[in-house]
């Protein structure tokens, strides 16, 4: 496979080119007084295209070193911004990990410590334990998947995946939590909708934006999934009619542990990871995605995915 060049080269690389093609000509048209290819007749032609080589080995020579220092300052720009960002996310992680924790230490700790608690609040305090517990698992899932994304997307396996069926299941899966919150889901997805991705991933996109509405479009919304083909992709629209959010806060909403709302996230379980996975998935199968807010009120998720 062949490599890919770094800007550096591609500006070095595009210079000399083009300076060549700039003294082939002037030196075989005579400073464009020819009107054919002729062979050199007099002694300063000679001396013009070796003037002209020496030109050009000296540009070739200072723009190299110019490009590899260019290459250097472009890795150490985007090192130091890899790892601001690595930072942040620890940081995030470390944040968002420690209120689980402390509550699972809490609770357990209460329980060992006090023998005579009555088996009523001992069930309670198990209860919250179990929940928070699962809120880590969660958490910890979603950032592993967001790992896989980025440090090991070469290998993950694609495959034909029915985006129809898929989709099925979610409905099937969260109906009763739809039932509980008196919302309604609509699938309008036409049947055989075939994409090439990976089947995990796949699933995550579709699952975290059911969840999102679930979770923040309100008591009573409508959900509508929809579909339309083109020549190369299916293009997917997931939109609600619930609270929607802020303007202000929509150009962040795909970021890690971004929250509109941080307390009622939390209360809801989310990890403030579900966007940013849908985002990284969707970008990773070779698509995009955007997100709006309709007249109508709540949000309007559009992405699309290749074709199998």
């Amino acid at each position: 496979m062949m490599k890919k060049l770094s800007e550096g080269r591609k500006m070095w690389l595009s210079v000399m080119v083009i300076f060549t093609i700039y003294a082939a000509t002037f030196i075989l048209f005579d400073d464009y007084d020819r009107k054919m290819l002729e062979p050199f007749n007099e002694v300063s032609d000679w001396h013009l295209m070796l003037f002209s080589l020496v030109v050009l080995v000296g540009l070739g020579f200072l723009l190299l070193h110019y490009s590899r220092r260019m290459d250097e300052r472009i890795n150490r720009e985007r090192a130091e911004k890899e790892n601001q960002m690595r930072r942040e996310l620890t940081q995030n992680i470390a944040h968002e990990l420690k209120t689980p924790v402390a509550s699972i230490l809490g609770y357990s700790e209460t329980i060992l410590n006090s023998p005579e608690m009555d088996d009523a609040t001992v069930r309670r305090f198990i209860s919250r334990t179990h929940d928070q517990a699962r809120r880590l698992t969660s958490l910890l899932q979603d950032i592993s998947t967001l790992n896989r994304m980025d440090y090991a997307r070469d290998v993950l396996a694609m495959e034909r995946i029915d985006v129809s069926q898929l989709f099925a299941e979610i409905v099937h899966e969260t109906s009763l939590t739809f039932a509980q919150r008196e919302m309604t889901l609509n699938n309008c997805l036409p049947q055989n909708v075939i994409v090439r991705g990976n089947m995990s991933l796949i699933y995550s996109v579709l699952r975290n934006l059911v969840d999102n509405s679930l979770n923040y479009a309100g008591r009573g919304a409508v959900v509508e999934v929809s579909a339309t083909e083109t020549s190369t992709h299916w293009m997917f629209t997931f939109a609600d009619n619930g609270v929607g959010i802020p303007e202000k806060d929509m150009p962040r909403i795909f970021e890690r542990f971004y929250r509109v709302d941080k307390g009622r996230s939390r209360s809801l379980g989310g990890t403030g990871l579900g966007l940013a996975i849908v985002k990284n998935a969707v970008q990773l199968h070779g698509g995009t995605i955007t997100v709006s807010r309709p007249e109508s009120g709540g949000l309007e998720f559009r992405f699309s995915l290749k074709k199998q």
